[in-house]
């Protein structure tokens, strides 16, 4: 099992930047990615950007240019830096994890909102 638990959500102004944190544990060596996924009200759940144990990483196009996102195994935790916010960046973002078993874990999210 793998537990992910986000941080650093928070309201903020378009035009400027946030960093979210999500700490893994549990069974971690399993894990082939890490990565963020959002959520608006009455909208689906779309990938936002995601990195995989060889470090790759893929961004939604929304996100391209304005979003990073990091890991640091060393604290099995992976980050997003979000810059140049949007009032539509505005939602629920979710850790998820997926081990090499193909098994999804989400964390509860974090609220992000951004004030025109």
């Amino acid at each position: 099992q793998v537990q992910v638990v986000e941080s650093g959500g928070g309201l903020v102004q378009a035009g400027g930047s946030l960093t979210l944190s999500c700490a893994a544990s549990g069974s971690i060596f399993r894990l082939i990615a890490l990565g963020w996924y959002r959520q608006a009200p009455g909208n689906q759940r779309e990938l936002v950007a995601v990195t995989n144990s060889g470090g790759g990483t893929n961004y939604a196009d929304s996100v391209k240019g304005r979003f990073t996102i990091s890991r640091l195994d060393a604290k099995n935790t992976v980050y997003l830096q979000m810059t140049s916010l949007k009032p539509e960046d505005t939602a629920a973002y979710y850790c998820h994890a997926k081990n090499s078993f193909g098994t999804d874990f989400w964390g509860k999210g974090t609220q992000v909102t951004v004030s025109s």
